[in-house]
């Protein structure tokens, strides 16, 4: 039998989940399903990634330990794949002591096959993504962009994993395995990035103390990314005998031979390069097969901007529960992201689309073809009649071959939007032949029974064929109208590539019909999406009026501004607020705003904010400005009325 094995990232236990993480998770449980249905046998892995100074930090700054917290979170997961009915075989935390075994047998390897030493390592690392960055000016700290702070000054002993030595023979996997890192944009992108040169990677912290001890050198903490990788081999069982796998009662000993390589690692394109770069170079100098396949996937913005919860455009998954099918927000998620693209997901328009696509689309063609079948044909799926068969359904039937071939062609190479597009074609195409067909104003005449018969008995023949390709997409739903149309089974166990049209059906007594979509009203909906939204926010969200008070805002003119040397974002301000000088203020705006247009201009500043230094340059205090556009432009905030400066805002 073929197999099949799918993972998601293990997610980083900074954050509860959101809807970046459902959507990974939800891309491989669709992948997983389909796979099972074609007949392979299939592993499906997720989990989260527990370690690191970031992790530490958070627990201290909750006040438990870092177990605690990382099994809270753990739990918060876990919730998140019950919530919205996924089923990963196996779910892997990297706190477990089996993949502590395994992720130090694969260090144990790669130190004895002479691709780990020792040496000291001083540097600029960020840890809430646990990458280091590049020096942008000496002695400065380079800005992290994707958690918008500056990376810590990083010098100690460590162990250095020769990453230089994989340039070639990594360059040379992409060339000869065009299809390992995909879609062809990120796949140019990690070629672009390894072409202008690896340096060594630091593996490992003294100053950690949080992660997976390094083999028989334990003062040394694993580099949380050799650490967090290797679960893809450990959670096969690779390194540790496979006892966690017995205990879950999956298998009596290791899997890995069966399963690996992986097919596919469905991954975020912010993590690619980890997972396309550093992954292969660790697993050539373990001597381990490589993935086939690494495949970024973009990220969900919010009415075109990034979500962010100072935007208030976050996606809440409690709220997606609360009020949404799993499946519309399934249907949702596939249909709108063009996969390995940015997309867009907003409340409203995922109402829009329910309604459209499932409501009036394929609930509709069921809804109105089932009910005829109970009211003309007395509940029983009706016979095709040889003499009612025609060039139209003729014409039908080709067309649903042309559908399972294509749908099963665009799910192969994980276009699931443009599935989904050519199975709407086959739902519109049979709403028409009904409409052309008219078979309620057919059965008023009897000589025409064997056509009515035979017009209900082809479009059954199609809801049967779009039930078993949306099986993976639509699990719940496509279960459900399997029973509408009386047949035994489940769609999910139909290979797709097995699917015939006039499949036999007649005689069998449908079950109750009921409406697979009920339509949403979007302004109700929205509106007690809002009043939820507004309920069950955090506390810690809120201020009292006694804190607002302590945020010292104040009128202010600039006096003079100009660029901070060598930094393109960043302009020096002094700024008047009626004190004996000018506060001194270094402000990201250089791309928006021009130094001689500044001067003069009234400002808003928190004034009690603590002094910092910004490229060496002391700033103290921040002018407002408010967020524009997908781009997330600043817009100065400012006064219409003339203000003198120092006049306290309140």
């Amino acid at each position: 039998m073929k197999t099949f094995y799918v993972t998601t990232p293990i997610y980083y236990v900074n954050s509860f989940p959101h809807l970046g993480h459902l959507y990974s998770t939800l891309v491989a449980d669709t992948l997983a399903r389909y796979k099972r249905q074609c007949g392979y046998d299939t592993f499906f892995l997720t989990g989260t990634d527990e370690h690191g100074q970031n992790i530490e930090r958070i627990a201290r700054e909750r006040g438990v330990t870092p177990q605690a917290h990382c099994d809270e979170m753990a739990e918060a997961f876990k919730g998140m794949i019950r919530d919205f009915g996924l089923e990963p075989n196996y779910f892997i935390r990297t706190s477990d002591a089996s993949h502590h075994r395994g992720a130090q047998a694969l260090w144990r390897r790669v130190r004895e096959a002479g691709y780990i030493y020792k040496g000291q390592y001083e540097g600029w690392f960020c840890p809430a993504c646990a990458e280091f960055k590049e020096e942008e000016e000496p002695g400065r700290p380079p800005l992290c962009e994707l958690h918008n702070r500056l990376a810590e000054r990083v010098a100690e002993e460590s162990y250095f994993f020769r990453l230089s030595a994989f340039q070639d023979r990594l360059l040379a996997f992409y060339r000869e395995n065009p299809e390992c890192v995909r879609p062809a944009s990120r796949y140019n992108e990690v070629v672009s990035f390894v072409k202008s040169g690896l340096k060594d990677l630091s593996i490992s912290r003294v100053s950690v103390r949080w992660g997976v001890p390094v083999p028989e050198d334990p003062q040394h903490t694993m580099y949380v990314w050799f650490d967090a990788l290797s679960n893809y081999i450990t959670a096969l069982g690779w390194g540790n005998e496979g006892e966690h796998l017995r205990a879950a009662g999956i298998s009596e000993g290791s899997i890995f031979e069966r399963y690996w390589p992986a097919d596919v690692h469905i991954v975020g394109k912010d993590i690619l390069r980890f997972h396309a770069v550093y992954w292969p170079a660790f697993l050539m100098a373990a001597g381990l097969p490589l993935p086939r396949t690494v495949y970024a996937h973009g990220m969900w913005l919010s009415g075109g901007r990034k979500m962010s919860k100072t935007l208030g455009n976050v996606i809440d998954l409690a709220v997606l529960r609360r009020f949404f099918s799993r499946d519309v927000v399934r249907y949702f998620c596939l249909r709108e992201m063009v996969f390995g693209e940015d997309a867009d997901f907003t409340y409203g328009a995922l109402i829009e689309r329910a309604n459209a696509d499932l409501a009036d689309g394929l609930g509709n063609l069921a809804h109105r073809t089932l009910t005829m079948v109970q009211r003309f044909c007395a509940g029983s799926l009706p016979e095709i009649s040889a003499k009612a068969w025609g060039g139209y359904e003729e014409e039908l039937r080709a067309t649903v071959e042309a559908t399972i071939r294509a749908f099963v062609a665009e799910f192969e190479a994980y276009n699931f939007s443009r599935a989904l597009e050519v199975a709407w074609g086959l739902i519109a195409r049979g709403d028409k032949y009904l409409s052309d067909m008219k078979p309620w104003d057919r059965a008023r005449r009897p000589e025409e029974r064997a056509r009515v018969e035979t017009v209900l008995a082809v479009v059954v023949r199609v809801l049967r064929v779009l039930a078993v390709l949306l099986a993976p997409v639509l699990p719940e739903t496509m279960r459900a109208l399997w029973a509408q149309l009386g047949l035994a089974g489940e769609p999910a166990r139909v290979n797709p590539l097995a699917l015939e049209f006039e499949a036999p059906m007649a005689g069998v007594r449908i079950g109750e019909v009921k409406p697979l979509f009920p339509r949403m009203e979007k302004e109700g909906i929205m509106a007690e999406i809002e009043s939820h939204s507004r309920l069950e926010a955090s506390p810690s969200s809120w201020i009292t009026i006694e804190e607002f008070a302590r945020v010292d805002l104040r009128a202010g003119t600039v006096v003079f501004a100009e660029k901070v040397a060598g930094a393109d974002k960043l302009l020096r301000l002094l700024v008047d607020i009626g004190e004996t000088e000018p506060r001194q203020v270094v402000a990201g705006i250089a791309p928006y705003y021009r130094p001689e247009e500044l001067v003069g201009r009234k400002v808003i500043l928190v004034a009690n904010l603590q002094p910092r230094k910004v490229r060496g340059i002391e700033s103290r205090g921040m002018v407002l400005a408010a967020v524009v556009g997908p781009e997330e432009r600043p817009v100065l905030a400012g006064f219409v009325e003339d203000v003198p400066s120092g006049a306290r805002l309140r």
